[in-house]
């Protein structure tokens, strides 16, 4: 019985997705594709999910797009290049944090998937490169408009128009990542961030995030805009009390955040 093409852990409110076709780099044949679609779109509906952690099998996270499927045919070229949207749709549908934790080489598609997460996550192994004009294929999952909004456009295109690999410390150093960790840390810091996560208001958490990613779309006059009515909508709708027992607990946090800084010290 063949492996499955995507592997998927549980621990309570945290689910781990891990692309499983290490043979192939990863790399996002309709199979994949159609698992990973699939999740998503079934995890945007459970309540009991809060935070997805997406990361890659074996020494890459994804090769992109199955170019030897895509070569044969199928017909799967024409489904699959600027039509292939449901997959990166059905991320940005799910309306809690995605971190993707970047072990290794995200290329071209694999790139856009890593684009679609919210936090990203990378070993000190990650590499990121756009080939689309070397294959000779035009980016549809969003990399022509994310990139330059990440890094700054003459950054963007640098990479883009060369195809050239982007190593983690220098995407570190332009924004792209978060942060950098030993590979052996990268998913136990993952873990880390999704339990910080999970510890905030559910509900304003996922508010939150829909706040800055409806405005990160925008100019900075609609997303201040955008703000304002989320505010007042949430305003509306929280209590004194609410906010005093929650004060309570930051204070808490902070407390012993600062015990553990000085323990370590």
């Amino acid at each position: 019985m063949s492996e499955p093409v995507l592997l998927e852990e549980r621990d309570g409110a945290l689910v781990t997705l891990t692309l499983n076709r290490p043979g192939a780099r990863n790399a996002l044949s309709s199979e994949l594709r159609s698992a990973l679609t699939e999740r998503f779109t079934s995890l945007a509906g459970d309540a009991a999910t809060e935070v997805v952690i997406l990361t890659g099998a074996g020494p890459a996270f994804c090769a992109g797009l199955d170019l030897k499927e895509l070569s044969g045919d199928s017909g799967e070229t024409s489904r699959a290049v600027g039509g292939g949207a449901d997959l990166v749709g059905a991320m940005n549908a799910f309306d809690r944090p995605i971190i993707g934790a970047i072990n290794g080489f995200a290329i071209t598609g694999g790139f856009e998937v890593a684009l679609a997460c919210d936090i990203l996550i990378g070993s000190t192994e990650a590499r990121f490169a756009d080939t689309h004009a070397r294959v000779g294929i035009m980016p549809g999952w969003g990399l022509s408009q994310k990139l330059s909004r990440l890094v700054g456009i003459q950054r963007a295109k640098l990479l883009s128009l060369t195809g050239n690999f982007l190593p983690a410390e220098q995407a570190l150093a332009w924004g792209l990542l978060a942060e950098v960790v030993a590979p052996e840390a990268l998913l136990p810091r993952a873990r880390e961030i999704a339990a910080d996560i999970q510890s905030c208001v559910p509900e304003v958490m996922r508010a939150y995030l829909g706040v800055i990613d409806a405005g990160f779309a925008e100019s900075f006059g609609e997303g201040m805009r955008i703000e304002s009515e989320a505010a007042r909508r949430h305003a509306a709708s929280v209590t004194k009390e609410q906010i005093s027992e929650r004060r309570q607990g930051i204070q808490e946090r902070g407390r012993s955040q600062a015990s553990g800084a000085a323990g370590k010290g």
